[in-house]
């Protein structure tokens, strides 16, 4: 059944949601995507990505509205111009690169359009320079260029870690920085208004539509955020029970167009 409510506005994730495994953009997204623009309902994204690492989305969507990367750390124009910023203060980013590392996590650093890191070869380092289509710069450490950073990511295949990191970061920083995972290997930092709720907030005043009228659509924990601060969420097949039980409704795997499903089922009232 459709949502039973007016929606104006959908905001997905991209990595887990919008793209599947291969982080392909399927024709079925797509079209579902150019659907919900003739019903006249605008479309957006939001990532932990660089919005640089989201570029190639942009004209196959026909994005009009402002792209949220890194949680919500920086927002942009379809051309990059820089609409909103905010950063890491320098003792929270401290703070945070001691934490991973105490964890046993590599620490990746993102500030304006680099990307640090200090070993190539680390794990999820070529893939992620694959998806993101640009190179990381190698630095000697990290921990020494913490001025203007827009996010930090704890990065380790040891799903359990990243789980024990993810909660001492929440404790340790209080209100002062956001954690949260955006895959299960992935513990980004952000500044404390940089996260996908704020993002929703944002959206909602700047296109002056309201925040009972968007749907949001994710995968992973910090995208709970974005669903208590929107009308109508939708967790993907492929979350956890813990993401699901969290959202309005479910739909089916990322492997399984479980974004166009959505669309269909939940917002155009498509039949399957």
């Amino acid at each position: 059944m459709a949502a039973k409510r007016k929606i104006s506005l959908v905001l997905a994730d991209v990595d887990g949601t919008l793209v599947n495994e291969d982080k392909i953009l399927t024709e079925r997204a797509q079209g579902a995507v150019r659907q919900l623009r003739q019903a006249g309902i605008r479309f957006a994204i939001t990532s932990g990505r660089p919005p640089l690492g989201m570029a190639m989305l942009f004209d196959p969507l026909a994005l009009d509205t402002p792209i949220a990367g890194f949680n919500g750390g920086l927002f942009v124009e379809r051309d990059l111009t820089i609409l909103e910023q905010k950063t890491v203060p320098a003792d929270v980013a401290s703070q945070a690169i001691d934490l991973i590392r105490k964890h046993g996590l590599d620490a990746w650093v993102y500030r304006g359009n680099d990307w640090l890191i200090t070993k190539a070869d680390a794990p999820h380092v070529a893939r992620e320079a694959w998806t993101v289509k640009f190179e990381p710069k190698i630095v000697a450490d990290v921990g020494k260029q913490l001025d203007q950073v827009a996010k930090i990511v704890g990065v380790s295949d040891d799903h359990d870690k990243v789980q024990r990191c993810e909660a001492e970061a929440q404790t340790s920083f209080g209100g002062r920085a956001t954690a949260a995972r955006s895959q299960p290997y992935y513990l980004d930092i952000t500044n404390k208004d940089a996260n996908k709720g704020a993002v929703a907030a944002y959206l909602a005043r700047r296109l002056k539509v309201p925040i009972g009228e968007i749907a949001t659509i994710g995968d992973q924990p910090n995208d709970v955020l974005m669903f208590k601060r929107s009308g109508f969420s939708i967790a993907m097949g492929n979350a956890s029970d813990e993401v699901k039980k969290q959202a309005d409704a479910t739909t089916d795997s990322y492997n399984d167009e479980g974004f166009a499903k959505a669309m269909e089922r939940f917002i155009l009232g498509a039949a399957d």
